[in-house]
């Protein structure tokens, strides 16, 4: 509620002077305290202008918890947030401050004090005047003097920021180093003098060639026992070089840094007020590298170029498993070999993968996107392993030629990687015994007197030393299991596996991601089309070298309608029924010439008899579909009629036949049996019949 102004004297009456009276001093940095003590004193001096207002001394409050801290916002101002609670309570009557932007430096903080202290009617003095935030010209005044105060805070921080980025448009401008750069006197950008920190910066990008993956390379050097070199801005000794443990995150930030390549940049990341968070220095997103806001190439010396800098930048966004996107994704442990390269025929999208079976170990490539994103039908699914196989042979027929060159490239990279091992080991081993020795040569420079320095130094050395005996014995079992330079025996045995690289493939210590890794150095990607053609799937091989080639695969399907080539296999049933070929006759014959099941499998009788009922392809038997006759055209005996004519059972008549006891034949297996039976042969085994029966009557 606003009211008529009063006169100076009038405004702080004696309610106001029963409240306690609340000084508020605040400077922006520490620098500025240090520096500008005569500003903190007069703000100090403030109590005297509340003393004079008619408070007594003992009632006047001074709340200087907010030195050091800037005004632009207030979640980190404890005396701020006080003043507020205080306010709020009902204790104040007063506030006292140099000047509007002492107590705060944004509208939102300023218009919440105004409104605060015109509810609990508390008065507001500075150096000059005493307000009434109730009164309308106070009021008035009041946010006049808060708007200008972040105006005056916008305009210092505008000059600020283009004398900055000036500066850093010239290259000028002093930026934090990552660990493998450093700054010479003369303030020019120079590689870390240590050798150790070049040749491990050096190791990991010459990894990231060779595996393509920044979490590739962290298990490498965790493999191997190698730290990285970090240079901490905050903690206990801030831009000071330490060695800490691999991680994927340290390993991106060296990949991700373009100092490495040699280039100035300053811009990569901008604060994001949505996600700041008061006391920490989140808050910051990154920015896109076209949109840096200076980028100087080749602006001092790096270890990789801006070219090979930029492919890691691909690959690792590459890397991500954002099929949607676009992105191939890492290789990964799976048994799909086309994981992150597969492309649909049909839409051209990259396809991602499910897992069936019984195991749920049966990958199959899905074009799931119309699925997920229009709840409509999935574009199509393709089985995985037989296209995979297919693939595979494909490229190791491209590789036959090569496969000598492979080998020796081989030795040549793992004796390449021995050596930097072997010099990763040195650099270590040399800098523990210089540890050492710095430890020795301090407790040297002691006096022998001084037991309580001499004891604390003598232990220093002795742990160095320690640590200098585990290096040496951790190289010396690491040269043991890995020479540096290969026998004669086991260059031959790489040589003669190189020639059979197959073998190598499909060997138990290559992994899946090896394989998937060595596919992707050759083939850029393979598009997948199983609905174009009956029965088939249509592949398109895009290689690394710009060649293109188009492979089809029979695939698995669940009726005969969609089969492959449905008419030559009903030509070949009928071609071979007319043969008087029996059904599984038909069927091996069928799998010898790479005819292939519906499903998937082999022929089997029961296929090609289903087959011929459903073409309706006649019976090739003697009798063609009719019952067996008693007697044939020829005059032998079916096995029912020889049945009949001695008097026993057919299951007897089989029984003979293995037995010997009666001579027949067969036109081909499966056909019906002719026996030849004379009327001597009947009425001996009619009496063998007879006698059979008289014994065992005579036995019961």
């Amino acid at each position: 509620m606003l009211i008529a102004a009063n006169t100076a004297d009038e405004r702080a009456t004696t309610a106001h002077r029963a409240k306690l009276a609340y000084v508020y001093v605040r400077q922006s940095s520490l620098n500025q305290v240090k520096q500008h003590q005569e500003s903190t004193e007069l703000q100090y001096r403030l109590v005297e202008r509340a003393v004079a207002l008619g408070w007594p001394h003992e009632r006047v409050q001074v709340i200087d918890e907010d030195l050091g801290k800037s005004g632009a916002g207030s979640a980190e101002r404890q005396g701020f947030q006080k003043l507020i609670a205080e306010i709020g309570l009902g204790n104040a009557g007063l506030v006292v401050s140099f000047d509007a932007s002492r107590l705060a430096r944004n509208n939102r903080d300023w218009h919440q004090l105004l409104e605060l202290c015109s509810l609990f009617a508390v008065l507001i003095a500075d150096g000059e005047r005493l307000y009434d935030p109730r009164a309308y010209h106070d009021r008035l005044l009041l946010g006049l003097s808060g708007i200008m105060s972040e105006a005056e805070l916008h305009q210092i921080r505008m000059r600020l920021h283009q004398g900055e980025r000036q500066k850093a448009a010239r290259g000028e401008l002093h930026l934090p180093l990552p660990a493998g750069l450093v700054y010479d006197r003369t303030g020019a950008i120079m590689l870390n003098p240590d050798d150790e920190v070049q040749a491990r910066l050096h190791l990991v990008f010459a990894k990231f060639r060779e595996l393509q993956s920044a979490r590739g390379v962290m298990r490498f050097l965790r493999a191997n026992g190698l730290p990285l070199p970090v240079r901490p801005l905050l903690g206990p000794s801030p831009h000071e070089l330490i060695w800490r443990e691999a991680d994927s995150a340290r390993v991106r930030d060296i990949l991700h840094n373009p100092a490495y390549a040699g280039a100035y940049v300053y811009g990569r990341r901008q604060k994001d007020p949505s996600r700041s968070q008061p006391g920490s220095l989140t808050g910051t997103v990154k920015v896109a590298i076209a949109d840096w806001a200076v980028c100087l190439q080749a602006a001092h010396p790096g270890y990789i170029g801006w070219e090979e800098f930029m492919a890691n930048q691909r690959r690792m966004a590459d890397n991500v498993n954002h099929y949607e996107a676009g992105h191939t994704g890492a290789p990964r442990r799976g048994a799909a070999l086309l994981q992150g390269i597969a492309i649909c025929g049909r839409c051209g999208r990259r396809m991602s993968l499910r897992y069936t079976g019984p195991n749920g170990d049966y990958p199959v490539y899905c074009c799931r996107v119309d699925r997920d994103q229009r709840a409509s039908a999935l574009c199509q699914e393709v089985r995985a392993l037989p296209v995979d196989t297919l693939v595979e042979r494909v490229l190791l027929d491209a590789l036959a030629p090569d496969q000598i060159a492979i080998a020796i490239a081989a030795m040549g990279q793992l004796e390449e990687e021995s050596r930097q091992l072997d010099r990763q080991w040195t650099l270590r081993r040399e800098r523990a015994r210089y540890e050492a020795e710095r430890a020795r040569r301090q407790y040297d420079t002691v006096e022998p007197e001084n037991r309580l320095v001499a004891r604390s130094l003598e232990r220093t050395w002795e742990d160095k030393l320690r640590a200098v005996e585990a290096i040496e014995q951790e190289y010396a079992r690491w040269h043991s299991e890995e020479p540096i330079v290969m026998r004669e025996a086991e260059r031959a045995a790489l040589l003669r596996l190189g020639e059979n690289l197959p073998q190598i493939w499909r060997a138990n210590t290559t992994s899946a991601a090896d394989r998937k890794r060595i596919l992707r150095f050759i083939v850029h990607e393979v598009a997948l089309d199983q609905k174009r053609d009956r029965g088939q799937v249509w592949l398109k091989i895009a290689w690394k070298t710009g060649a293109i080639s188009e492979h089809r695969l029979q695939r698995r399907v669940h009726t005969y309608r969609d089969y492959i080539d449905l008419d030559r296999l009903r030509q070949r049933i009928t071609e071979l029924n007319a043969a008087r070929k029996m059904d599984k006759e038909i069927a091996a014959i069928l799998n010898r010439e790479g005819f292939v099941a519906a499903r998937g499998c082999k022929f089997k009788g029961e296929n090609v008899w289903l087959l011929r009922k459903r073409w309706d392809i006649p019976t090739v038997k003697i009798n063609g579909i009719g019952s067996n006759p008693a007697r044939w055209p020829d005059g032998s005996l079916s096995i029912q009629g020889a049945a009949v004519a001695l008097g026993i059972t057919t299951q007897t008549v089989f029984d003979y036949l293995a037995r010997g006891l009666l001579a027949g034949h067969q036109l081909t297996k499966g056909q019906p049996w002719q026996i030849e039976l004379t009327d001597e042969q009947i009425n001996r085994l009619r009496a063998r019949v007879r006698h059979t029966k008289r014994s065992k009557k005579e036995a019961s």
